[in-house]
């Protein structure tokens, strides 16, 4: 705070009891307070600035990687139609999607990596996954329920014709 004095605003509100509005401060604190953001004014420009060029190297890099899974996705697994590979490199690429691709051997582009992807990719699509803990299964007894179904699938797609 600029200013020795300051004031909380409220109103009596039923549901809330009482509703902050807002706070008052001398004329001199606002001041000051506006000067210091104009002050660093040129510096939030900047970090703006720097901060979408991140974010468009991230989206190139994004790119690139997708473009690279989905090759190697389609070399491990030929008999992948080419929009389930792109659609697989995009998941679990994605930032922040908590997916395998995420890791260091998925970024690497490590064949036991994007196997684990290509079945995730596999179990809601070829079999009752999505389905089945509905019912009251878990998750370790439906992947082994349809672990046949996947284990068909993945060769397919490994072996075609």
């Amino acid at each position: 705070m600029h200013g020795p004095l300051s004031g909380v605003v409220v109103r009596f509100s039923r549901a809330r009891r009482y509703e902050r509005q807002g706070i008052l401060v001398s004329e001199v604190a606002l001041e000051q307070a506006e000067a210091g953001c104009l002050a660093d004014s040129e510096l939030r420009a900047l970090r703006r600035e720097r901060d979408a060029e991140r974010r468009a190297q991230y989206d190139r890099d994004l790119v690139a990687q997708m473009s690279q899974m989905t090759r190697e996705i389609s070399r491990l697994f030929p008999g992948c139609p080419p929009k389930g590979a792109q659609t697989i490199a995009e998941h679990t690429a994605r930032w922040g999607s908590g997916r395998v691709g995420r890791t260091a051997a998925g970024q690497s582009l490590e064949e036991e990596a994007l196997t684990l992807a290509v079945v995730a990719h596999i179990r809601p699509r070829y079999g009752n996954y999505d389905e089945l803990p509905m019912r009251g299964y878990e998750r370790s007894e439906v992947r082994a329920e349809i672990h046949d179904e996947v284990d068909r699938v993945l060769d397919r797609w490994r072996n075609p014709l």
